[in-house]
């Protein structure tokens, strides 16, 4: 079983617009993919199928085994929240929260309560290097240490895939290099990451590339 399964995924838009095409493949654990394509050939609407916001016309999506069309609101909900975690180019944490708190949130929103959190919240900004800067507020410190802490938030809750949008897009290209390296890093401890990106010193750090154009896979490397 694989943490992500995409098996002939078809999707249209309202005016047949078509977004996706028959696209297959999977993330295996530990592995780093990344997802290239122009603006506009799908990359966007599969980040949104795999990471259970939106449902495909036809096919499958898979995420640790589970066929996100038969689950209902509510279960999509859960799953989303207990097994994916999604790093965004501009990073969306919370101003009013430090770096710390911002990491929890996945946590809470599971439920838990106690040191359990503050433990693994601990741990995940260790992995990231930041852990010092857990009391800061967000505007306190530097676009690459907010990045980080993304990552951190992305990992806390140990999800089965990681969904990573234009990770580096935002960030010079220092600290671009230390979040690649973070991306390695996870995926050497086991973890499945799906990266999209425009950036080809991104996509080549990865284990394998998927190109899309216009809906449809072009080509695996």
């Amino acid at each position: 079983m694989q943490p992500v399964s995409v098996f002939q995924v078809r999707k249209q838009y309202e005016g047949g617009v078509q977004a996706l095409g028959g696209v297959s493949f999977e993330v295996r654990p530990g592995e780093l993919v990344a997802l290239l394509g122009p603006s506009g050939c799908g990359k966007s609407t599969l980040l949104n199928l795999i990471g259970c916001i939106d449902l495909p016309d036809e096919g499958e999506v898979r995420i640790d085994g589970v066929a996100t069309r038969s689950l209902s609101d509510d279960e999509l909900t859960v799953l989303r929240r207990d097994r994916i975690g999604t790093i965004f180019q501009f990073f969306n944490l919370l101003p009013t929260l430090t770096i710390g708190e911002n990491v929890a949130l996945p946590l809470r929103l599971q439920g838990r309560r106690g040191n359990g959190i503050a433990a693994n919240v601990h741990e995940a900004l260790l992995a990231v290097g930041i852990a010092e800067r857990a009391g800061s507020l967000p505007h306190e410190v530097s676009g690459g240490q907010l990045q980080r802490a993304a990552i951190a938030r992305a990992i806390v809750h140990e999800p089965a895939i990681v969904l990573a949008d234009e990770p580096t897009g935002n960030l010079d290209s220092h600290n671009g290099e230390i979040v690649l390296d973070l991306l390695r890093k996870l995926a050497g401890r086991g973890q499945a990451i799906l990266m999209a990106t425009h950036s080809a010193e991104a996509a080549a750090r990865a284990d394998r590339r998927i190109h899309l154009r216009d809906g449809c896979i072009e080509s695996i490397e």
